[in-house]
């Protein structure tokens, strides 16, 4: 199990900041937390070494790029244990029209998101990935009709 951090209330604003504008200035964190532009810089860093922040992305719009379906499916294992589901897990990982996937609890075992280009792509990757494989006993395709709530780093601060 992943070890919590220590984080104290200048961290979480700092946090809060980055996770907004991740190209803003150290000064400008500095002067709106109230340290010292070094030691925004050494708390930054050090959030960096212990992994609370793992990445730094640009949120992209989908809409300005090549159409593409955006498909989430659910899958079943044949047995729910822990050889087959780090054999599916290492699977979805190297797939890439999986653009997040998910170990779940309930009556599937995965839930994945897949983004491609057309329903034919879809049929390509469900037929060579999926049922092909001897673990998946069963898969549900639900496909995206249009985007309700965007992925949204502002809305993560509840979790801090």
């Amino acid at each position: 199990m992943t070890e919590t951090a220590d984080l104290d209330a200048f961290d979480h604003r700092i946090l809060a900041m980055v996770r907004r504008n991740n190209l803003e200035p150290a000064r400008t964190i500095a002067e709106r937390v109230g340290l010292s532009e070094s030691a925004v810089l050494r708390r930054l860093r050090r959030l960096r070494a212990i992994g609370v922040i793992v990445a730094d992305v640009a949120v992209i719009d989908p809409a300005r790029l090549k159409p593409a379906i955006t498909i989430h499916v659910l899958v079943e294992l044949h047995q729910s244990n822990l050889r087959a589901e780090q054999a599916f897990a290492l699977k979805m990982q190297r797939q890439p029209e999986v653009v997040a996937a998910w170990n779940v609890t309930g009556r599937t075992d995965f839930l994945l998101i897949v983004a491609v280009a057309s329903i034919e792509e879809y049929q390509r990757f469900s037929d060579e990935v999926l049922a092909a494989d001897e673990d998946v006993r069963m898969f549900e395709t639900l496909v995206s009709l249009r985007e309700i709530v965007r992925f949204d780093p502002l809305r993560a601060d509840r979790l801090m």
